[in-house]
C-alpha cells in the first residue's frame, strides 16, 4: 500500500502522465500534439519580417485587443487537449505560423496554461512570410537535451518558395531517448515536387539519425500541406497506413485511416476535408514494450469550428478576409497517445 501511494504522488508531480491499474500492471499515458496556430503575429513592426498583414495600420487593423484575443484563445486549446483522458495535458507540443520568440513567451504566460511552465525550443527561420515553427514541452516531462533548427535545401537552388526549416527537439520522454522534428512543408502555392522534396530531406535526417542510434524513437509531426496518400507523406517520407506495412525506416501513420475511411480531416477547403496535420512515428514506437503508440484523436471540439454561415463546420478561424471573426485558427489540432 504504501508503494501505492508513492507511486501516485510522483504521477501526480509528473503532470502529463497518468496511471490505470489492471490486475497485472500499471501503464503509463502521455501525449504528443501538433497544432498550426494561423498567424500567430504580435502587433509590433519586426525588421526582416513580411508582418504589415498583422499591424494596427494595416486591413486587418490588427491591434491589441486582436492579439490578447488570440492569445487567450490558443491557451485554450492548448490547456483543454486531451483532458477526457489526461488531466494535465501534452508533454510535447508542437506549432506552427508563430512569428518570433516574443508570441512564444506571452501565450506560455497565458492563465489557462501558465501553471504547465512549458519551455520553448524556436529559432528564427528564413520563411518570407516570416513565420517560423516551435516546440513547446513540459519540463517534469520531457527533459531537453538538444535541438538545432536544419535549414530547407532548395533544388536546383530555387528559392522562389522560401521555406520553413525542420526543427529537430531531442530528449528524454519516459526515460527513453526522442527525437521530434516539427515541420511546415511548402504550400500548396508550390507543386507537389516541392513538398516530395522537403520529405526527402526529413527522410534523410531521420535515416542519419537511426545509424547513428538505432534505439532513438522518432515522432515526424508537422502541416505538411499534402494529405497522408501524397507522394510526399507516402513514398518520399515513407509513412504507412497499417502498421503491418512498416519496414525499417519507415514510420506510421495513423491519419491516413482517419481521413480516407472515417472521413475527418483537419482542415476545408471548398467543402472538402484535408488533413495536413500530421504526426508520425518510427517503428521502434509500435511494439509490446517500452514508449510505444497508444491512440491518436483530430482535436475537433465544437467550439473550434464555425456555427453559421457559408462556411458553417469549417475551423472558426481568426478572420474571414478583412473580418475579424475572432476565432482560433483555419486548422484544427491533432493528438497521438503513449504508452510506457
Amino acid at each position: 500500500m504504501k508503494k501505492w501511494i508513492i507511486l501516485c504522488s510522483v504521477l501526480f508531480v509528473f503532470g502529463a502522465c497518468r496511471s490505470v491499474q489492471n490486475t497485472s500492471k500499471v501503464e503509463f499515458f502521455c501525449s504528443v500534439a501538433f497544432y498550426n496556430v494561423e498567424n500567430l503575429f504580435d502587433t509590433i513592426p519586426d525588421p526582416g519580417k513580411n508582418d504589415a498583414e498583422y499591424l494596427p495600420n494595416s486591413d486587418k487593423k490588427w491591434n491589441t485587443e486582436k492579439y490578447t484575443a488570440k492569445l487567450k484563445n490558443i491557451a485554450k486549446v492548448i490547456s483543454d487537449f486531451g483532458n477526457e483522458k489526461y488531466k494535465y495535458g501534452p508533454a510535447v507540443i508542437g506549432l506552427a505560423e508563430v512569428e518570433n520568440r516574443r508570441v512564444l513567451d506571452d501565450l506560455v504566460r497565458e492563465p489557462a496554461i501558465a501553471s504547465r511552465d512549458y519551455g520553448i525550443v524556436h529559432y528564427e527561420g528564413e520563411d518570407r512570410r516570416g513565420i517560423d515553427c516551435a516546440l513547446l514541452y513540459h519540463p517534469k516531462i520531457f527533459k531537453l537535451t538538444s535541438s538545432a533548427l536544419i535549414p530547407h535545401k532548395y533544388q536546383n537552388n530555387d528559392t522562389t518558395h522560401l521555406t520553413r526549416g525542420f526543427l529537430l527537439v531531442n530528449g528524454k520522454l519516459a526515460k527513453e531517448e526522442v527525437c521530434f522534428i516539427v515541420n511546415h512543408w511548402p504550400s500548396r502555392g508550390a507543386a507537389s515536387p516541392a513538398r516530395v522534396w522537403a520529405a526527402k530531406q526529413v527522410r534523410a535526417i531521420t535515416d542519419s539519425l537511426t545509424n547513428n542510434n538505432p534505439k532513438l524513437k522518432i515522432i515526424v509531426m508537422g502541416d505538411m500541406n499534402d494529405d497522408p496518400m501524397d507522394e510526399s507523406m507516402a513514398v518520399a517520407l515513407g509513412a504507412k497506413k497499417q502498421i503491418s506495412e512498416v519496414n525499417d525506416g519507415d514510420f506510421y501513420n495513423p491519419w491516413w485511416e482517419t481521413l480516407e475511411d472515417k472521413g475527418v480531416g483537419t482542415l476545408m477547403y471548398r467543402g472538402k476535408w484535408n488533413l495536413f496535420d500530421q504526426i508520425v512515428l518510427s517503428k521502434n514506437l509500435l511494439g509490446k514494450k517500452g514508449l510505444r503508440y497508444n491512440s491518436s484523436e483530430v482535436f475537433l471540439r465544437e467550439y473550434l469550428l464555425q456555427q453559421d454561415g457559408q462556411y458553417k463546420g469549417s475551423p472558426l478561424r481568426t478572420h474571414g478576409g478583412r473580418l475579424w471573426l475572432n476565432g482560433y485558427s483555419d486548422h484544427l489540432p491533432t493528438v497521438v497517445y503513449l504508452t510506457k
